[in-house]
């Protein structure tokens, strides 16, 4: 055979039978299933399939019926390509049936339940046998839609994402995969419903989780998926997590409260990375998408989408005490409060803010959480290369929340004990003198030419980084989004093919 249709062959169809009442199968596929020659489907060994049962009212008992069954479904097997070997050599033996057929003129029917293309066993006759017969793919309503349409709830609204997840991942990428979608479908559930529960709950979604079984068939189950015992769950069943656009509602003002307010109210500190939604962790999406109000540095609200009913709290960069208390307050009124930090919060950032606040009496009994993101260092260390790649220190330049003999006095012992530096907070428009009076202190130990990296906006629109010599090192074109990498007495700058500069800093010490 070619990758050429043959001429005079018959047409091969893909038909779509939606999710299981015959009455949602569409115009075109009864048209099709009355008139085809042959009509094919799949089965387990069993011999019963769900496909022809939906398809029944539309057979006109002329056709060649072709039962394309399993040899296999989720037992082992001794051949010798295991599972999937068992399954290819299937689905190779099926096409040829249905090439049979095909090359002596007949039409051939094959029945799908829900979307052929969608998760469909038709998929695999389509991608053995499309290329070379003319072939015509028939949609259905698939389960996602049926499930949506039973539970009455939206599966997205304005600038949701919905996120079609099978039950057969691995639990720690299924927990990534929920905790970073807005709304969710989880498919394939089965033998894999108590791994998708623990998903759920590990990444605080649980309650927000609705089970589907057999929608639009007989035996139709809807529940919450907390409620559901694992032993009873078929594979004809979906996890699904709903639009959480809800109305927006005013903000009441925060008065001073004399008890906790009734509600499960909580404050997770969100570290988003140095840039854009490209920093951010699965666990970090999941966090801003659940919340009900964001807290923040203005400048770093911005970063986060916006999403309908979501309600913004954003103030100047110096109030981070009031910052914290303010989102503390909210969470006891019963509000989910992420509060949003750049990078990671724990390093210079808003966690320690938090949990000072949370410390008080009026607070302590408001749960608080940390989720991290990627530090400023971290990125910028990626963009040169490894300059990070033995010990290091980190130290913030600025003397607004400690006097600068002790940020002269920790670069000193870092420089005596030979660490790489990743220097945070080096200028602003109010502190210009701080990266000489670095640099200067770091050149009594480290020799001129020791490589710095010079990393700004790593991950925005503005991003530029610059390797110099720290002799070389000039404040004047330091500012507050700049970070700086001083290397080690080890530390090697290094030109490879291109002109690409690379800086890293070898994990053995020359004395080991």
């Amino acid at each position: 055979m070619t990758d050429l249709q043959i001429s005079g062959a018959g047409r091969l169809y893909g038909v779509g039978l939606g999710p299981g009442d015959p009455s949602l199968v569409t115009v075109r596929a009864a048209e099709l299933i009355g008139k085809a020659d042959v009509v094919a489907y799949h089965s387990a060994r069993h011999g019963r399939s769900i496909a022809r049962s939906i398809a029944e009212r539309y057979l006109t008992g002329g056709q060649i019926e072709e039962k394309l069954v399993y040899p296999i479904t989720v037992e082992t097997t001794d051949h010798p390509g295991g599972y999937r070997g068992a399954l290819d050599d299937f689905y190779e033996e099926a096409a040829a049936r249905l090439a049979a057929h095909l090359d002596a003129g007949r039409d051939v029917v094959v029945l799908a339940e829900g979307d052929p293309l969608f998760y469909g066993s038709y998929q695999h006759m389509h991608k053995r046998l499309a290329h070379r017969y003319p072939t015509e793919v028939v949609p259905g309503v698939t389960s996602v839609s049926a499930a949506a349409a039973r539970l009455g709830q939206p599966l997205t609204e304005a600038e949701e994402t919905l996120t079609v997840i099978p039950g057969t991942l691995p639990e720690e990428e299924l927990t990534a995969r929920i905790a970073a979608a807005d709304s969710a479908v989880i498919m394939k559930l089965g033998r894999t419903f108590p791994v998708v529960r623990r998903a759920l709950e590990r990444a605080g979604r649980l309650d927000d989780a609705q089970y589907v079984e057999r929608a639009f068939m007989d035996g139709e189950r809807i529940a919450p998926l907390a409620e559901v015992e694992g032993d009873s769950v078929p594979y004809f069943s979906v996890a699904v997590l709903p639009s959480k656009v809800a109305p927006l509602e005013p903000l009441e003002p925060l008065e001073p409260l004399d008890r906790p307010a009734d509600g499960a109210g909580a404050v997770t500190v969100v570290g988003t990375g140095p840039a854009g939604p490209l920093w951010l962790t699965p666990e970090a999406r999941g966090a801003l998408a659940e919340a009900t109000d964001l807290v923040g540095y203005t400048t770093y609200l911005d970063r986060v989408p916006e999403r309908p009913g979501q309600r913004r709290h954003g103030s100047d960069n110096k109030v981070e005490s009031e910052r914290a208390e303010y989102a503390l307050e909210l969470a006891r009124r019963g509000h989910k409060v992420a509060v949003v930090s750049s990078g990671d919060p724990g390093v210079f950032a808003m966690a320690t803010a938090v949990l000072e606040v949370a410390c008080e009496e009026a607070y302590r009994d408001v749960p608080v959480r940390i989720v991290p993101g990627m530090t400023a260092a971290h990125a910028a260390a990626s963009r040169a290369g490894a300059p990070l790649g033995h010990d290091y220190a980190v130290v913030s330049l600025s003397d607004r929340l400690k006097p600068w003999d002790v940020v002269a006095r920790r670069l000193r012992a870092a420089a005596e004990a030979d660490l790489v530096l990743a220097l945070y907070n080096p200028g602003s428009k109010s502190r210009t003198t701080q990266v000489a009076l670095a640099r200067d202190l770091l050149l009594e130990y480290r020799a001129p030419q020791t490589p710095v990296v010079m990393a700004r906006d790593v991950g925005g629109p503005t991003e530029r980084v610059r390797i110099v010599r720290l002799g070389e090192l000039d404040p004047a074109v330091v500012d507050m989004r700049t970070i700086l990498l001083v290397g080690s007495s080890q530390t090697q700058a290094v030109e490879r093919g291109g002109g690409v500069q690379v800086v890293w800093t070898p994990r053995r010490y020359p004395e080991a």
